[in-house]
């Protein structure tokens, strides 16, 4: 499944739904602008390896583009074209001051050394800095970045701006102008998101079973903090396989092993399985914090649960999520379920601004409060247009988008489609 075409119909889906001006659709199925470059790095042996890499910056209606970078080995064009895209209505359903931008570079960082991922990055930044900046383009870390990448992200921008600027990337360490609760901000949204919207609808918490595809960062998180309330995690995987137990598992023990033996696999308390088999076991919860497609035709009708929580970026393709959708499975749709990443970040940003940083109480106030209202928001959209959470949250942003375009007028759409050319 191309991930950008599955966007871009989701995208069309939804302006079906609401009457949607064909000229703001057309406007936000284009990107504004790509940058594709070749990254020359010296590797430690020597030798030079060359990196394909990519910026992609989708819109700025609402904002400076804002998103993160992937270091990957399958990163492709098309990935950060949909990628950009959703970050445009993320930023818009979160209600934040902010367009949708990507970046990616097709590399396979658990093979490199620290010293040969800090050349890639500051590489990276001497191929972007032009077209980046904390009042344009402001990117964060992604799958397989990290805060201290974007530290160096920082350093490499500042030395070649000669200006301190630590608003050009969020993600950063606390010690560099980082904002406290940014490292659990996606899994933590997303349980805010998760525990509002069971309460709305009177479900226990208690003996609720879950499991979550993806033990990395918000996988993880996710894991723990819903472990946490009360939840019983049943079953996690990494990019090696997963482990199952059916009576429940102690995620922060499962990290424990993993840091011992490499993965959630052989873990004393759970059964191995494959990634695939994990996320078609019975269960109340499918947490998917993995990568995109992860849910397709060829799967869907082996999915046993009754919620899904997209914390990973296009986890569940349209036509699984309209067939899940009418078999009652209720999907809570990335662009809502993980906007908590971007919503922390976009404080970091502010806190850089003001050159003044908040205490992790006031973020997570913050924090729950921008949750609920975007899911308070887009139900309401769901019971008036009949339509799946999805297809809500993707009006919901397009109301935004819609509005604000208008008021803009004429010259801000003239920006979005002629004004790179």
């Amino acid at each position: 499944m191309n991930f950008y075409k599955n966007t871009l119909t989701n995208m069309n889906k939804a302006a079906k739904l609401m009457d949607l001006d064909q000229e703001t659709l057309d406007t936000l199925s284009h990107p504004q602008k790509t940058l594709m470059v070749t990254l020359p790095v010296r590797m430690d042996d020597g030798h030079m390896e060359y990196f394909e890499a990519y910026r992609v910056q989708h819109s700025e209606l609402r904002g400076p583009f804002k998103g993160g970078i992937r270091y990957f080995p399958n990163v492709d064009l098309n990935e950060i074209k949909a990628l950009a895209t959703e970050m445009t209505f993320k930023c818009a359903v979160a209600g934040i001051p902010y367009g949708g931008g990507k970046g990616g570079v097709c590399c396979n960082a658990k093979e490199m050394s620290e010293g040969e991922l800090e050349r890639l990055t500051r590489k990276y930044v001497q191929a972007v800095y032009q077209i980046i900046g904390p009042n344009h383009d402001i990117p964060a870390p992604d799958m397989y970045t990290t805060p201290q990448m974007m530290a160096w992200f920082m350093d490499e921008y500042s030395r070649l701006v000669n200006q301190y600027s630590p608003g050009v990337v969020t993600g950063k360490p606390i010690e560099v102008g980082g904002s406290l609760g940014r490292g659990t901000a996606t899994a933590q949204g997303g349980a805010y998101i998760l525990e509002e919207y069971m309460k709305r609808h009177n479900m226990e918490i208690e003996g609720v079973k879950v499991i979550v595809q993806g033990f990395g960062n918000a996988g993880s998180y996710a894991a723990e903090i819903l472990h946490g309330m009360g939840f019983t995690i049943i079953g996690v995987s990494d990019s090696k396989g997963g482990v199952y137990n059916d009576d429940g598992m102690d995620p922060f023990h499962i990290m424990k092993s993993k840091k011992e033996k490499g993965s959630v696999q052989n873990y004393d308390e759970g059964t191995n399985c494959t990634n695939e088999e994990l996320i078609e076991k019975s269960c109340d919860i499918l947490v998917l914090a993995a990568m995109e497609n992860q849910v397709t035709e060829e799967n869907m009708k082996n999915i046993k649960t009754k919620i899904i929580l997209e914390l990973a970026n296009g986890p569940t393709t349209a036509e699984a999520d309209e067939y899940l959708s009418k078999q009652g499975v209720v999907v809570i749709p990335d662009i809502l379920a993980n906007s908590g990443g971007v919503t922390v970040s976009y404080f970091e940003w502010l806190q850089n601004q003001q050159a003044y940083y908040w205490p992790e109480e006031e973020v997570q106030t913050k924090l729950k409060r921008v949750m609920i209202e975007s899911l308070v928001r887009i139900l309401d959209f769901q019971n008036k247009h009949k339509c799946t959470m999805r297809q809500a949250a993707y009006i919901s942003a397009f109301d935004r988008l819609d509005k604000t375009k208008k008021l803009r007028g004429s010259g801000a759409h003239l920006r979005c489609k002629d004004y790179y050319k």
